[in-house]
């Protein structure tokens, strides 16, 4: 029918295909791809091409693409108008009368719903779920996404696609967890090092104060990072396992801690005196107490107090001996006119003295001197008797003086009564004599 080659304009459709595994559309002419639906939606070629047909032809669309018509026909219902679109009505220009309507052929054609579509009983285009019915093409490491007209290739959580293939995500690798991390197939599991314990997050941790929380420590304990330690009061220290306190024994650290004796406690030590003394402020020393000075002795009326070191001495009256005569106090003498002070000291004068323990030697402890001295005269200083142990010796330092000195440390307590001689030699009137100074040495018990 040539008449109708010539006024009809058929479009052939087309429909896209969807590549396997690809999510993406392509539309064919015709149509135009809404990406907010992912849907090929129709093109208006009335609306959108100018003088899409000419003459007395008029323009219908169609599903992809459109048909030219005669005017004389407006009311055009053949098989090739579009159920889903509207007919291009605008102004028509003036025209003939019109003319009896031709007799064109009715073409037959089935409504054809677009790729991803099917349709129902009641001829409704529906989306065709390709997931459900098993006609997706996705491998079996993917799963299937049901789109709208089409489908989707992805991979579950901790997986990602290379190459067609979900392979594990290696979150240790991205830094994922803050301390310790393991990676599992499609996931990771984040612990924390000891001390610390895995927040909410499941990622971060947070420090473990053990010293609230159990108090592992005996005595202090002291949160760290990641830890604790422990710590001792003053006067102990910790032991091995870090954890428990024993007593220190300052008294074992060194000898020179306390003067006389070191009195160790639990946690802490005190320094001690012995009778005699007191402790002073800086806790260490001893000093002797007075007795004599405090009253704070036993001797008798007749008797003389003489401090000692830690101590005293209660001294009785001195009692000269035949042929000596008392003359003062501490003195003694055998008179010339007394034949029986002829080998005798002329004068014995008693002298007490006091040393410590075990004093350093050699050391200058008593000095002797002549009181007078005579034209064509010198002197001999010696140590008469008691030296027996040959701890002391005289030492000369003038003519008229000497010094005893002490040459061996003695161990106290002790009392020891030396003789000092001083001879008196006049070649002048050739004369010899002697005087003695009885000196009584008093060595106490402690070194101080």
């Amino acid at each position: 029918m040539p008449g109708l080659q010539r006024i009809l304009t058929v479009t052939i459709l087309a429909f896209w295909l969807p590549r396997p595994g690809n999510a993406q559309q392509q539309c064919t002419n015709g149509f135009d791809l809404d990406r907010p639906s992912g849907q090929c939606i129709d093109i208006d070629e009335c609306r959108t091409i100018p003088e899409a047909c000419r003459g007395d032809m008029m323009c219908v669309n169609q599903n992809g693409g459109y048909l030219c018509i005669p005017r004389t026909n407006p009311v055009y219902r053949g098989p090739y108008s579009n159920p889903y679109s509207t007919s291009y009505s605008g102004p028509y220009p003036a025209a003939a009368p019109p003319l009896p309507a031709p007799n064109y052929p009715t073409i037959s054609r089935p409504l054809i719903c677009r790729f991803g579509f099917q349709m129902d009983e009641g001829n409704q285009c529906v989306d065709v779920d390709e997931c459900a019915t098993d006609s997706h093409q996705c491998n079996p490491t993917q799963i299937c996404i049901n789109t709208e007209g089409g489908y989707t290739c992805s991979c579950t959580e901790g997986y990602w696609l290379l190459e067609g293939q979900c392979l594990d995500i290696d979150e240790c690798r991205y830094g994922y967890c803050q301390q310790l991390c393991a990676n599992v197939p499609g996931s990771y599991s984040c612990t924390c090092n000891p001390g610390f314990t895995l927040n909410e997050d499941g990622r971060s941790c947070q420090d473990v104060n053990e010293c609230a929380s159990e108090n592992p420590c005996v005595q202090t304990c002291v949160n760290t990072y990641g830890s604790f330690i422990c710590r001792c009061d003053p006067g102990y220290e910790l032991e091995d396992d870090g954890v428990r306190c024993s007593d220190m024994d300052e008294c074992s650290f060194s000898e020179f801690l306390c003067q006389h004796e070191c009195v160790n406690q639990p946690g802490t030590y005190f320094c001690s005196c012995p009778p005699g003394y007191i402790l002073l402020d800086d806790n260490r020393s001893c000093q002797d107490i007075n007795e004599c000075e405090h009253r704070n002795h036993t001797c008798t009326l007749q008797q003389t107090c003489y401090n000692l070191q830690g101590g005293f001495k209660c001294i009785d009256p001195i009692r000269c001996e035949e042929p000596y005569i008392q003359i003062s106090d501490n003195r003694c003498m055998c008179p010339a006119e007394n034949t029986g002070c002829r080998d005798q000291p002329f004068t014995i004068l008693y002298r007490d003295m006091d040393v410590v323990s075990v004093r350093s030697v050699p050391a200058d402890i008593f000095q002797m001197q002549a009181t007078t001295r005579y034209p064509g005269a010198y002197y001999i200083f010696q140590i008469k008797s008691g030296n027996e142990g040959r701890e002391f010796y005289m030492r000369q330092t003038g003519p008229i003086s000497a010094t005893l000195v002490m040459t061996r440390p003695i161990k106290g307590p002790r009392d020891i009564q030396l003789d000092l001689e001083m001879i008196t030699v006049n070649t002048v009137i050739n004369f010899r004599g002697s005087s003695v100074i009885r000196l009584r040495i008093y060595v106490s018990q402690y070194p101080f």
